[in-house]
């Protein structure tokens, strides 16, 4: 992974183990991506994929159990956790259920006003101004400070859990499945104002979905996980467009597309995701992948570029029967 000065967040060979009665669950192994200043990186997969844990790794919500979390070239990882805080102001995150992520007891003008609070950054007449305009800039009215989370639908709900991200005044933010738990006509909302303050605030993104036509619109990057390991990563248009990788075309192959008589060329996956307490040997798709060979079970494949920026981990991605060009979920 790069040390460019353009490079904000580096993630190195970050891993996550959690022990259980059965043993330990890897849920995030050996994952390596880099996110430029000003950049959406989507990180997509499956249920279960590690998606989730890797964010919270990155942000330290979640200690990783191996590897580095360069940030502005400081690993935060090998930080003690009392160092940290002067490195939350920098880091936010914006989490998947608008529901559960709000403190059901506090007036809105304390849940945003919180994080005010704890950097010290407005008091009395300031804070009730900042977060005034923080309601204002995610499409409420600043009225609606003094209800309680309740009084609100679920996209409201989200853009509160937006507009308290943003009271720091971050660099950086984790938006782990932001739209996933809304209703399909307030989805577009949500992400078309998420858009538009990243592009306001030059802010450089992290957004985790398994939404893939989502992630297309939204994103520069994108790397794709299964069963917490990277099978492929790149810009957008070549992962999109050109996929290497036969997980990532059986993502694509099962999007949905707007013209229901459009050829599908569906990619059926059999069986489900293998436990993460017991993972295959070798490639850990190899118990899905319809291009496996014997040599699968042996080697782990590492991650490597078969064009500028664009990484496949598969022994096979060289070969022809794997690069067939692909449609986009939204251009199919």
């Amino acid at each position: 992974m790069s040390e460019r000065p353009d490079i904000l967040l580096s993630v190195q060979g970050l891993s996550k183990t959690f022990p259980t009665r059965g043993g330990l669950v890897r849920a995030v192994e050996d994952v390596s991506f880099d996110v430029r200043r000003g950049s959406i990186v989507g990180l997509v997969g499956e249920s279960g994929s590690g998606k989730t844990t890797a964010g919270r790794c990155v942000l330290r919500l979640v200690e990783p159990s191996a590897g580095r979390v360069v940030f502005d070239g400081v690993d935060l990882a090998a930080l003690p956790a009392r160092d940290m805080r002067a490195w939350r102001r920098r880091m936010q995150i914006v989490f998947q259920d608008p529901y559960s992520s709000l403190n059901p007891r506090l007036r809105v003008e304390d849940i945003i006003g919180e994080a005010l609070d704890t950097h010290g950054l407005a008091r009395g007449g300031k804070r009730r101004e900042r977060v005034a305009e923080l309601l204002r800039r995610v499409g409420l009215d600043p009225e609606h400070a003094r209800r309680f989370p309740h009084e609100f639908s679920g996209g409201q709900r989200q853009r509160i859990g937006i507009a308290r991200a943003l009271a720091v005044e971050p660099e950086f933010i984790v938006a782990d499945e932001p739209v996933s738990a809304l209703d399909v006509s307030v989805q577009a909302q949500v992400l078309n104002l998420l858009q538009d303050l990243q592009k306001a605030y030059g802010l450089t993104m992290l957004f985790i979905a398994h939404d893939l036509s989502v992630v297309e619109y939204l994103c520069d990057e994108v790397v794709v996980m299964y069963l917490g390991r990277v099978m492929e990563r790149g810009p957008s248009r070549l992962v999109y467009g050109a996929p290497r990788h036969p997980y990532t075309r059986a993502l694509l192959s099962a999007a949905p597309t707007p013209d229901p008589k459009a050829p599908r060329g569906r990619i059926v996956l059999q069986g489900d995701i293998p436990s993460p307490l017991d993972p295959p040997s070798g490639c850990v798709f190899r118990t899905r992948c319809r291009y496996a060979v014997a040599a699968c079970a042996a080697t782990v494949p590492a991650a490597e570029e078969v064009a500028p920026g664009h990484a496949v981990a598969c022994i096979r991605r060289d070969d022809p029967e794997l690069n067939e060009p692909a449609l986009s979920p939204a251009g199919r």
